[in-house]
């Protein structure tokens, strides 16, 4: 099939697709088709293309082959790549190779047997079952957003349960029974707000009702899987408003119970429905958003004034201070990541960031160069985000104040960048010195030090001779000498 041809055969809902990765969709799809086998994408990319928030790198489909035959179809469409990890599951993935001539990336298709969420066990993983239909399948799926299904050669949308509305309307519901749903697998809730992160949707009345409801349930998954889904929040777009989710429905601290009082300090306003003191909860929101999405830093967001309940105190003229917050709040978030078996870099660099967040901000442009250099020795990798960090961790209404504490980080940049780029340049010069030159030879100041140093110089930018070389530059300069070149 040519790329004309191909094109001509493309529904509208899939030209976003790679030609090359559509293709093989294409070839999978005649395959199953000719053996009377169905194939659906499925889930996610059916629903990121109705949005159109571009193509998934990995795809979804559902078949009603069994893994066996879903394996023997994959190889008559020309996979060459397979692998059967999830085949009790299932679920067959099917690997394609880069290609290095046009500069596209891999991709994985996995197809997985239609399935209803019914469990043999805790392990929240369904087995294989015989019988099941496409609409059984998306019955079972988390919320309706989810439960389309697109026929890849015709482009036919199957969407029993309206996810096409609440895509439209920009709502986030359950999937039939809510309480049902949660209670198959109730990572699903983190889900639910995972895609209000992501998404900037609303949850649907009833289906919210149901995670409040449900919360106490997602104590049955592994930590392993809860962190997964918090980071993946914690990286959206809208991830203030999937956090407010986790407060309203009490997921907030079932999830991460080291947040209890984080969130009962969220919860307490005054008469007038205000919140107490300065909005902590709306401050670490704004954070967390103004941050890059990457997760260590957004981890961080989060819990850099998390501690900051722990450690309120008000003085004789009612000031109140958080003496502290940050050393209690490294604390804290090692205890919670840890719980939450993140890995153990991740650990270390958020409570690092955690623990220095606001040494940035006092940063004045009387600084010297040393004190500059023992913050970028003390932040070592983290630096880039604890700058990140520290930019973002300005949230007050008053633009004075903003505009003052911009120019503060973006003066501590400029003064690192000047630093890296003296380090930098001082890699190119002579490991000697013109002190040294003359001691070395007993000759007083004078046009031979240049020539020496110059040449010792060009020797280290075109990589002949180390930086820190000396003894070769020693000898270098006694041959220079000797040979009556200075």
């Amino acid at each position: 099939m040519t790329n004309d041809d191909l094109a001509t055969t493309i529904a509208p809902l899939f030209e976003p697709i790679p030609r090359r990765k559509m293709k093989a969709i294409l070839d999978f799809s005649r395959v199953f088709r000719a053996r009377e086998c169905e194939l659906y994408l499925v889930g996610g990319p059916v629903r990121d293309l109705l949005l159109q928030r571009g193509s998934a790198i990995d795809f979804d489909f559902a078949t009603d082959a069994l893994p066996a035959l879903t394996q023997e179809l994959g190889r008559e469409a020309g996979a060459t790549s397979i692998f059967a990890i999830g085949e009790r599951f299932g679920t067959i993935g099917f690997a394609f190779p880069g290609d290095d001539t046009t500069g596209d990336g891999g991709f994985v298709f996995e197809i997985t047997t239609y399935r209803s969420e019914e469990y043999p066990d805790e392990t929240r993983k369904p087995v294989v079952q015989h019988g099941v239909t496409l609409l059984d399948d998306l019955s079972r799926r988390d919320c309706t957003i989810n439960a389309i299904a697109a026929d890849p050669i015709s482009g036919e949308l199957i969407d029993p349960f309206y996810g096409q509305a609440d895509l439209a309307q920009g709502v986030i519901r359950a999937v039939g029974d809510a309480d049902e749903r949660f209670a198959e697998d109730p990572l699903r809730l983190l889900r639910a707000a995972r895609f209000v992160a992501q998404l900037g949707f609303l949850v649907e009345r009833e289906t919210l009702a149901a995670m409040t409801r449900q919360a106490e349930t997602l104590k049955r998954i592994s930590v392993e899987r809860v962190y997964m889904e918090l980071t993946k929040l914690l990286c959206g777009n809208y991830a203030g408003a999937g956090l407010d989710v986790l407060l309203e429905t009490g997921l907030l601290t079932v999830a991460m119970p080291e947040l209890q009082p984080l969130e009962r300090d969220a919860l307490v306003v005054d008469k007038r429905g205000r919140a107490r003191e300065k909005d902590l909860w709306t401050h670490t929101k704004m954070v967390i958003e103004q941050t890059p999405a990457r997760p260590i830093v957004r981890w961080a967001a989060l819990l850099h004034d998390a501690a900051k309940p722990l450690t309120r105190t008000i003085d004789a003229e009612g000031e109140v201070h958080f003496f502290g917050h940050e050393r209690e709040g490294a604390i804290l978030t090692s205890r919670l990541l840890k719980r939450l078996k993140a890995d153990k870099a991740t650990q270390a660099s958020v409570a690092h960031l955690v623990d220095d967040h606001l040494r940035p901000a006092t940063y004045a442009p009387d600084w010297t160069d040393s004190a500059v250099r023992r913050l970028m020795l003390d932040a070592g990798g983290d630096l880039d985000d604890l700058l990140d960090l520290a930019a973002s961790d300005v949230t007050s209404a008053k633009e004075q104040r903003q505009r003052a504490a911009a120019q503060r980080i973006e003066g501590l940049r400029r003064h690192i960048e000047r630093l890296n780029a003296e380090h930098e340049l001082a890699q190119f010069q002579s490991p000697l010195d013109g002190v040294e030159l003359m001691a070395m030879f007993d000759r007083p100041p004078g046009r031979w030090i240049a020539i020496i140093k110059d040449h010792l110089r060009e020797l280290v930018i075109d990589g002949e001779l180390a930086p820190g070389d000396v003894d070769g530059a020693v000898a270098i300069a006694r041959a220079m000498v000797e040979l009556g070149e200075v």
